[in-house]
């Protein structure tokens, strides 16, 4: 019988025996008999690779319009989110509080917030809109964890707020009296301060005495500001009626009650502040509720999506 070399199939081997000064090659299947059956014993998948390696199936348009809604609801929060840091880091830059000798104060910084809030919903947008463009398993999942999270910490301190609705004014106060206590420092809580005395028509925290605490209207403390309170307690902050007069609640500490009812606001901001809050009790329970619904719709669209994507990965 010659010895040649045969053709192999998919699975034979081969074994090679040294005679004198060449390799001979010994085919354990060499007839076409055999090749024959061995491709008969094929499985029609291995043959055909349209049958082995089927084409996915190609989302329907409610798949596609739920992708599509989800990119662009992740990029409107996107915006909204760095444009809550821009002003965040915008403030913090132009009152100079990210220096060194100022660092221990920025816990307190109302800019603070800002970025923290700024920073997270944009980070967790732009996971989204990833994950929603690039068809990402992991972003939307994280994205998913994310808003339950956010979600679930809105509620939870909601029902904070309703259990210990009672120590509102506690707190309210304390709140106050830090502002009052930071007034010359801290911009942005001076600020706040003014507009709510300005617009509530009231002075300090309980009456107009309590800017006796603050270290520069203490009648103790060096400088013009000695025995007085800041222009937002002044019944007429202008002079003629046109001219804003910063010097109108100059002194009046020093002054008897009744001369200084005459110049200032008398009654404390933390009784017409609590009452304001509780009339817009109603309002602001919409405002959560409507961000607790937004982030409820962006977590169902991106389930959706990932529903998409898994079968789509189980043809591969």
């Amino acid at each position: 019988m010659a010895l040649g070399r045969a053709r192999l199939c998919r699975g034979e081997t081969t074994r090679l025996l040294p005679q004198a000064s060449r390799l001979v090659e010994l085919p354990y299947a060499s007839s076409d008999d055999d090749d024959t059956a061995l491709a008969g014993d094929t499985p029609a998948a291995e043959q055909d690779p349209e049958a082995r390696c089927p084409v996915p199936p190609k989302p329907g348009a409610f798949s596609q319009c739920v992708r599509y809604l989800a990119i662009l609801w992740n990029l409107l929060f996107l915006l909204l989110g760095l444009l809550a840091l821009a002003i965040g880091l915008w403030g913090l830059v132009a009152k100079d509080s990210l220096r060194g000798e100022r660092l221990a104060a920025l816990g307190s910084d109302p800019m603070l917030l800002f970025v923290l809030v700024g920073l997270g919903a944009s980070a967790v947008s732009l996971a989204g809109c990833l994950g929603a463009l690039r068809s990402s398993p992991c972003l939307l999942r994280f994205f998913v964890g994310a808003m339950v999270a956010f979600a679930g910490l809105e509620v939870l301190g909601g029902l904070l707020v309703l259990a210990a609705r009672h120590r509102l004014r506690d707190g309210l106060r304390d709140a106050l009296l830090l502002c009052l206590l930071r007034y010359q420092e801290e911009p942005d809580l001076r600020f706040l301060v003014d507009e709510v005395q300005r617009s509530l028509r009231c002075c300090g925290l309980g009456s107009y005495r309590d800017w006796e605490t603050n270290p520069y209207f203490n009648c103790s403390a060096p400088g013009a500001q000695a025995c007085g309170v800041p222009a937002s307690c002044c019944r007429d902050p202008l002079q003629n009626g046109t001219v804003a007069n910063a010097q109108c609640g100059f002194g009046v500490l020093s002054l008897g009650e009744a001369a200084a009812a005459t110049a200032v606001h008398l009654g404390g901001c933390v009784g017409p502040l609590g009452a304001w809050l509780r009339g817009q009790a109603g309002g602001i329970a919409t405002a959560a509720t409507a961000l607790v619904l937004a982030e409820a719709a962006g977590a169902l669209m991106a389930l959706k999506v990932l529903g998409d994507i898994a079968p789509v990965g189980a043809w591969d």
